[in-house]
């Protein structure tokens, strides 16, 4: 059963900060094109149980793995909800205070 996708606005945000950056690093939009649809396929793949999911260690929140990126979501009976984009490069301590 697919269920319904809702990003917060911190995920959406992460989400454009991530692919700007790629871009202006770049300086071409081939990258950023290419991970914004992986990530939308992952998301889908989540919504679809599809793929392996992690449990953490907070609430009910779970993680999807995709390349250097953390996908952090948590679900309800017929809602997914996209918490937030985590660039496994950065400082782990930043993860904590979100």
């Amino acid at each position: 059963m697919v269920k319904l996708i809702i990003w917060t606005a911190r995920a959406k945000q992460e989400k454009k900060d991530i692919l700007k950056y790629w871009l202006k690093r770049n300086k071409s939009n081939v990258y950023p094109k290419k991970l914004n649809i992986l990530l939308k396929l992952e998301v889908k793949s989540i919504a679809n149980k599809t793929i392996p999911r992690k449990k953490t260690d907070y609430g009910d929140a779970f993680v999807k793995i995709v390349r250097d990126y953390l996908i952090i979501f948590e679900e309800d009976n017929s809602i997914i909800y996209i918490l937030s984009i985590w660039d496994t490069r950065q400082d782990p301590k930043k993860l904590k205070t979100k």
